[in-house]
């Protein structure tokens, strides 16, 4: 007490007369999931200190508008991670005294020493570029632009290829048929490598041993092993847990389920085996 008989300091004001303790705070339950570390932590991102670089077409300008140029064929090198070959093709710039590499997916039948044209009034032969408008329907492509000057975005994986399935009356409009088997309508103006994107039967040769998945994913991500949820414990998976391994509950979720939450079949709009052929 001070000589006039009130409290001073910490004790002033207190009904025990006594530093009250903060209260204790409340700790977050169960564990952040593996689906939801995978959008944060950078030890799920990709491996590209080895890659040789983005396979894009050349860019657009006045020679490939209106007429063509010729390119030759360095080396085709492979790209870790990337299934299909990588080609690097020299072309003259046409503006300044130098030369551009540039790096494509390969087609079957292209070498080293090739020259390539790319161009309106390119020829339709194996490993040049051109408009698809200026081909002819049935003819195979590669590494397709989805809009004018994209520079290359569908059927770039190995083996893949789109179809010129018609063009429209008035040649605006192409439609091409994806390497799903479905048609997708595209600006004619979009260019495309003649030919099929080469390394394709990748999949055919079965995988015998963990050590051949085990290089495959080293070079691409770290995606592999997968544990399933099912066999987790509660803490770490909304299917784990349980005297068997067993889910316990439907596996499909909604879309607007929680992060922690949202594992299984999301927005499944149906479930089960595919039953029948592909509609034509």
């Amino acid at each position: 007490l001070a000589q006039d008989g009130s409290e001073t300091g910490a004790l002033a004001g207190h009904p025990l007369g006594s530093d009250p303790s903060p209260a204790p705070k409340s700790e977050a339950m169960g564990r952040v999931i593996r689906g939801s570390r995978k959008g944060k932590s950078l030890i799920f991102t990709a491996k590209t200190r080895l890659r040789k670089g983005a396979v894009k077409l050349r860019a657009v300008d006045y020679a490939e508008r209106h007429g063509y140029i010729k390119g030759l064929v360095k080396q085709i090198i492979h790209d870790p991670g990337r299934g299909a070959p990588m080609c690097e093709v020299v072309f003259r710039d046409p503006y300044r005294y130098k030369l551009k590499k540039e790096r494509w997916i390969a087609v079957e039948g292209l070498h080293t020493g090739q020259f390539v044209y790319c161009g309106a009034k390119a020829q339709l032969s194996i490993g040049n570029v051109l408009p698809i408008g200026k081909m002819p329907e049935g003819t195979t492509i590669s590494m397709c632009e989805e809009k004018a000057s994209d520079r290359g975005r569908l059927a770039r994986a190995s083996g893949c290829n789109c179809m010129v399935v018609g063009h429209s009356d008035d040649g605006r409009k192409t439609r091409i048929r994806m390497p799903s088997g479905s048609r997708k309508t595209v600006p004619s103006t979009c260019r495309a490598i003649v030919g099929i994107a080469a390394g394709g039967g990748r999949l055919d040769k079965p995988v015998l041993k963990a050590g051949a998945n085990y290089h495959k994913y080293k070079v691409k991500r770290n995606c592999w092993p997968k544990v399933r949820g099912s066999a987790m414990n509660p803490v770490e998976h909304p299917h784990g847990g349980g005297n068997h391994q067993h889910v316990g509950h439907p596996t499909t979720i909604c879309r607007a389920a929680v992060p922690g939450q949202k594992v299984g079949l999301i927005a499944a709009r149906r479930t089960g085996i595919l039953r029948g052929g592909k509609k034509k």
